[in-house]
């Protein structure tokens, strides 16, 4: 099945397909939205072809068709009842389907899923027939069409943050993705992505889904929050004295085929390859540096119909062959060799071209210990961990390759507690510094290789290792591990294990794509300074950091449970004012009082009923208050990572603003 299908086996549908049969309901259908797909999910689904069928009933007979798995025409979705096609039947299916990024003009499609939080926030998908693209300059300032979608899209947002996930229901969803189209339609594409976004984590929060993070909602209404109030506010509204510097026009409209630059001719080293997880796609993507020290890669992605099978493909996508000219090996044998490229082409973020005139033949690898491999351990890590912080105000599609990714000397020292009362993780110290750093799986589900390699890895008191992870932002210093190797020699002296792996794996290996076993660790004779057996339990104290909990909880609680959630007793907005004050955070204390005070502004009519608004207000302070949180979550990352070799341990005494 090459669908764009999720495990309850419905089909993809386009954006606006949605927002087109959910609008040519009457307003009374439109109320029972919500219950009509709740119960029409419970009734059996059948594939045959490019044609899904449901039994709505013993009279009538739902058909959905979806050539290659996609609705893109709201005359594909029939049904049989008296009411087609304006019955509540039809809105129903396309409410269930999963949403499905249009591809238009040879367009790259754009997972809306990828890059969760937690999961690798490797390259988007990539089609492969998409032609390589030269962007056209964009125009200097919004036009009139372009500003009424931008208002639109911005309106839609601020009605679905001000319903919450608990109040935003199949219509609120429609409206949104109709601005969305609009907004796309307008050549808005990076917000019009970011509304598709907004509204498919909407749909994984009210179903449960297990792949929901919250986080990842919040940040998503952020970013179109901002997108849409920076476009349609003009530049001098703030004032001549405290005008901001703008962004630039064409970074907020987005492209909607990714662009690439000639290269020329590129000697690439295999580096390592990760596995590429998410909600409707599955692959690999393979990590190379070239002479210069720059980070590229090339992925295999591709969309998956069945979440039971996804890791599996992930998994074995490692072996097919690298989708680039004529290389005859596969993702895990590239990681560690090398390529020869002619006619290349690469995007802004790195990502190789696989055109027609690309020509590129095996080449000898090199080890991560020699150049131009090894110069990516060279850079200090507070250096690293400020790139990769900078590299997130970026763009998605605009940031570098790699810039997330940090490369560090550590010794391993065993699983232990971060908190009181907190699982066990694996600790590691940072080479030549006493900054101790907790070490994650690069993806939390259970059937990749992550978790089981980071339990073998945990029994490795001692190990040294050289290893390459992706920052996870947080007040205390984390990585999500992805590929591990051997450190340089005479670096150190050798501790009491080490990495022994076989010859043809150069030193080095995938903790996605590959298991350890307990061969790959050789215990070495004992030495006094260190002694066998377990390392004494590393120490915790109780967190004394900032409270920036309180804030970001209420930020969080508006998008869960909306704007009326936002309305506590004066006794608790007086705890909560206190406790920002006392620890400083006079600026966070006004914020929440901003939001509250917005939330429970309501204008009544002469009979005292809540007269609806457009909610911009309200959303006007959450922005506020989301971007001073994230602002604030990246300044006390970063201090968590500032170690001087005499800092105390930041894994147990989160840094201060």
């Amino acid at each position: 099945m090459n669908a764009t299908t999720q495990e309850n086996g419905w089909p993809g549908v386009r954006p606006e397909v949605v927002a087109e049969v959910v609008s040519g309901l009457s307003t009374r259908l439109q109320k029972r939205l919500d219950g009509a797909a709740a119960k029409l999910a419970q009734r059996p689904l059948s594939r045959e072809g490019d044609e899904w069928r449901v039994e709505v009933d013993e009279e009538a007979l739902l058909v959905l068709h979806a050539p290659g798995g996609v609705i893109a025409d709201p005359a594909s979705v029939h049904c049989g009842c008296l009411l087609a096609p304006a019955c509540v039947h039809r809105a129903a299916a396309v409410t269930l389907c999963p949403l499905a990024e249009a591809i238009e003009g040879g367009a790259e499609s754009s997972d809306a899923d990828a890059p969760r939080a937690e999961g690798p926030r490797a390259e988007a998908p990539e089609t492969p027939s998409a032609p390589e693209a030269v962007l056209r300059p964009e125009p200097a300032a919004l036009t009139p069409s372009e500003l009424a979608a931008a208002r639109h899209l911005h309106r839609a947002a601020c009605a679905l943050l001000a319903a919450g996930v608990s109040g935003a229901g199949a219509v609120s969803q429609a409206e949104l993705l109709r601005a969305a189209h609009r907004a796309r339609v307008a050549g808005l594409y990076r917000p019009a992505a970011a509304a598709v976004t907004v509204v498919t984590r909407v749909r994984a929060a009210r179903s449960g889904a297990p792949d929901h993070r919250l986080v990842d909602l919040v940040s998503g209404l952020r970013e179109l929050l901002g997108l849409t109030v920076a476009l349609s506010t003009p530049v001098d509204a703030f004032g001549a004295s405290d005008a901001p510097e703008p962004t630039p026009l064409g970074e907020l409209r987005g492209s909607a085929r990714q662009a690439y630059a000639e290269e020329g001719g590129l000697r690439l080293y295999g580096l390592f390859a990760e596995p590429v997880l998410t909600a409707t796609h599955a692959g690999a993507v393979s990590w190379a540096v070239d002479a210069g020290g720059r980070l590229s890669t090339v992925a295999e992605v591709t969309p998956h119909g069945d979440a039971a099978i996804a890791a599996p493909l992930a998994v074995g996508a490692g072996n097919r062959t690298v989708r680039l000219g004529d290389a005859a090996l596969s993702h895990r044998e590239f990681s560690r060799a090398g390529l020869a490229v002619q006619g290349a082409t690469r995007s802004a973020g790195g990502r190789l071209g696989a055109g027609a005139s690309v020509r590129a033949v095996r080449a000898a690898g090199a080890d991560w210990t020699a150049e131009p491999v090894a110069g990516l351990w060279s850079e200090p890590p507070g250096a690293q961990v400020a790139r990769a912080l900078a590299a997130q105000e970026l763009p998605y599609e605009s940031r570098p390759a790699g810039s997330d990714l940090l490369f560090l000397d550590v010794t391993l020292l065993g699983a232990a507690p971060t908190a009181p009362g907190a699982a066990a993780q694996l600790l590691a110290r940072v080479a030549g510094s006493d900054l101790v750093i907790a070490l994650l799986p690069g993806h939390e589900h259970p059937d990749l290789a992550f978790r089981a390699n980071l339990a073998l890895l945990a029994t490795a008191h001692g190990l040294r290792l050289r290893l390459i992870g992706r920052l996870e932002r947080a007040d205390c210093p984390q990585l999500r591990l992805l590929a591990i190797g051997t450190p340089p020699d005479g670096s150190d002296q050798p501790g009491p294990v080490r990495l022994a792996l076989a010859a043809d794996r150069a030193g080095r290996a995938n903790l996605g794509l590959e298991r350890l076993q307990t061969a790959d660790l050789q215990a070495t004779a004992p030495r006094a300074d260190h002694p066998a057996g377990p390392l004494p339990e590393f120490p915790t104290t109780p967190p004394d950091g900032p409270p920036v909990h309180v804030l970001a909880r209420r930020v969080a609680q508006a998008v869960t449970t909306g704007r009326s959630a936002l309305a506590p007793s004066a006794a608790t907005a007086a705890a909560d004012r206190s406790l920002l004050r006392v620890a400083g955070l006079s600026t966070a204390a006004q914020l929440l009082d901003g939001l509250r005070a917005a939330a429970a502004d309501h204008r009544r009519d002469v009979f005292g009923r809540v007269v609806p608004d457009d909610h911009d207000s309200f959303a006007t302070a959450w922005l506020a208050a989301a971007v001073y949180t994230e602002a604030l979550a990246t300044a006390l990352c970063s201090a968590a990572w500032a170690a001087d070799g005499t800092a105390t341990d930041r894994t147990r005494q989160p840094a201060r603003v």
